[in-house]
């Protein structure tokens, strides 16, 4: 495989983060909380809005977009960011592009001086647990009903938190 790339995209980009996000809700349905056919139907505003609160970035191969993943705030501490809407494209799954925007992400939210990372994983994916693992997430005791299928359905998901700072210990309560 060519070199992976990972950018973050521009509000004038909307268009490209739009284009992967649907692309993403029409494959992984089951990942996401939104649907595709709410999210098809939101105006360019819709989009530039979302473009501005969260740092959107682009995995690319060869000029072809090929993942996606978001950084934004956490809604409860300000030192604290949110590594989420992360996808790949089935073909180019198990290739390390995953892997490099999470690594972007991390230095995204350490140059905004965060100094912690957090990614919300479903607890009965060991796939997941172990792939946010390997980049030195740990688990915290926050656990939250998963929402894509149902809150009712018992699914949780589990908060897992990386360092920024080198700092292994003291993460902070969520």
């Amino acid at each position: 495989m060519s070199e992976i790339t990972v950018r973050p995209l521009g509000v004038d980009e909307w268009d490209q983060y739009r284009s992967m996000r649907l692309t993403a809700l029409t494959e992984s349905p089951e990942a996401f909380v939104a649907s595709h056919a709410d999210e098809e139907a939101e105006p360019e505003s819709f989009w530039r809005a979302r473009m501005e609160r969260s740092v959107r970035l682009l995995a690319e191969v060869d000029g072809e977009a090929v993942g996606i993943a978001s950084v934004g705030d956490h809604e409860d501490h300000e030192e604290v960011a949110q590594l989420f809407g992360l996808w790949v494209r089935p073909e180019a799954r198990g290739t390390g592009v995953a892997a490099h925007l999470v690594r972007a992400g991390a230095r995204v939210a350490a140059d905004q001086g965060r100094s912690h990372l957090y990614y919300w994983v479903g607890t009965d994916n060991g796939r997941a647990v172990a792939f946010a693992s390997s980049f030195g997430f740990r688990p915290t005791e926050h656990r939250r009903p998963m929402r894509v299928v149902s809150e009712d359905d018992g699914e949780e998901e589990v908060a897992m938190t990386l360092s920024l700072t080198g700092d292994r210990g003291g993460l902070p309560a969520v």
